[in-house]
């Protein structure tokens, strides 16, 4: 994983003496149980709402596309570079701040306090900003503070959430102390267990990282739903999870669900999912080939094989806009689109971030076609909307392929959040697949 490795002796050496000055009083019993009708719930699953991070911002809709495709880069950046050090553990790397896309509601503690955190399927560890922080970004909320709820405790250094930390260490008055490092930033502090609600659903004894020196996040903190055990659908023992995802310039949010609400009656497609044996939190897909209008692009089956080192391959993510290919791929793209768009060529990089636009018509009754785009997973052909894959920025008069390469066939490609919009995604940990269902999120 990515880390500043140079800083984590320091930071842990930090964090103790603070944690050792601290009255270890707040160390209380863990709250027994959920009461009858909160189980029944559980057992139900639940619906939780997802707004975009940039919706609550006075942002045209040219600037949130730039800013989308910003983070985007830069959540390829954090890919790439936990698979490198994944491979080569003792390579020191840089770490890129950067965000996920999708922020849910949340409360912990009893009584509750409100948070907010970014929904992230490319990690595990749930963390929030929490007292007495050493550096924390700027919140709304009050941060978290552990001596005020009568449902905290602390985790033990023998305990199997501490022994599945990738960096741990023990103090002795607060337990297991954790360094959890991403390509986009890391999180320093120590585990609790809490009592966590989502949509009113009482889960107590969730085990969640008390991050005391966070950086390069934006946010109170994040949820992980990745595959680990230390992430939220792993805790919870509830291995399916779905989400529908609003266009990105609409005001109504998306919905995440979790459990027997997650499940999917109709017309779906469903493709098996991988698994990066060097990086087993990420959700990989089988991408098979891409079609064109009616053109199958000449792409061979192994360019977005995943390979026995842990490179390559596709993950599907909802923290990256836009898709990246496989650079070889990526370039059969770009000029198929060419050939089969019947538009002027202009260069508009420095306003958009991205490779390819088309000039509009100066008259918008002239109608432009823009060829079909299918996705060809196995066992699954994936046909997107027009508006999953191009965007269009009025203020400049162009529309834009919504994709850019990945800088090398070796780096993982990504299926984005946009090429997602208004399909139900639906994750089965238990079957192994992904499976996507056409929906009107908006009315979800």
């Amino acid at each position: 994983m990515a880390s500043l490795p140079s800083l984590s002796s320091l930071l842990f050496l930090t964090l103790a003496l603070i944690l050792i000055s601290i009255s270890p009083a707040f160390s209380t019993p863990r709250q027994a149980a959920l009461d009858d009708h909160q189980d029944q719930l559980m057992k139900t699953g639940f619906k939780i709402t997802l707004n975009h991070i940039d919706s609550g911002g006075n942002f045209t809709n040219s600037e949130r596309l730039y800013r989308a495709v910003k983070r985007s880069s830069r959540r390829l950046q954090m890919f790439n570079e936990m698979v490198l050090t994944a491979k080569h553990p003792k390579l020191r790397t840089t770490v890129y701040p950067g965000h996920g896309e999708y922020l849910m509601n949340f409360s912990i503690g009893t009584p509750p306090m409100s948070f907010s955190g970014i929904m992230d399927t490319g990690s595990d560890l749930m963390w929030t900003q929490c007292q007495p922080c050493l550096k924390c970004a700027p919140q709304p909320n009050p941060l978290f503070d552990p001596k005020k709820s009568s449902s905290f405790s602390n985790v033990s250094c023998t305990s199997q959430f501490c022994r599945d930390l990738p960096d741990s260490d023990c103090n002795p008055f607060y337990g297991c102390v954790y360094n959890y490092t991403y390509g986009s930033g890391s999180t320093l502090g120590f585990l609790g267990t809490e009592t966590f609600t989502f949509e009113k659903v009482k889960v107590p004894k969730v085990t969640f990282g008390c991050g005391l020196y966070n950086l390069g996040f934006g946010t109170e903190g994040l949820i992980g739903f990745g595959r680990g055990p230390l992430s939220l659908v792993s805790q919870l023992g509830e291995r399916t999870f779905s989400y529908c995802l609003t266009y990105w310039n609409g005001t109504k949010p998306g919905t995440l669900l979790i459990g027997s609400h997650a499940s999917v009656n109709g017309k779906i497609k469903t493709t098996p999912l991988l698994q990066n044996p060097l990086i087993p939190t990420y959700y990989y897909l089988s991408l098979e080939g891409i079609t064109i209008g009616s053109t199958r692009l000449p792409v061979n089956k192994t360019t977005f094989a995943l390979n026995a080192d842990g490179s390559g391959g596709l993950v599907i993510d909802s923290g990256s806009t836009i898709t990246r290919l496989a650079e070889s791929a990526y370039n059969h793209v770009l000029d198929e689109f060419i050939s089969q768009v019947k538009l002027p060529l202009v260069d508009a990089r420095n306003s958009t971030e991205l490779d390819l636009c088309f000039k509009l018509p100066s008259d918008p009754s002239n109608r432009v076609k823009i060829p079909s785009l299918v996705f060809h997973f196995t066992d699954a052909d994936l046909d997107l909307p027009t508006e999953n894959y191009m965007f269009t920025y009025s203020s400049l008069g162009v529309t834009c392929l919504a994709m850019l390469g990945s800088g090398d066939d070796t780096d993982p490609s990504i299926f984005g959040n946009v090429q997602q919009q208004n399909f139900l995604v639906v994750h089965d940990l238990y079957k192994k697949t992904v499976s996507f269902m056409p929906t009107e999120c908006d009315k979800f």
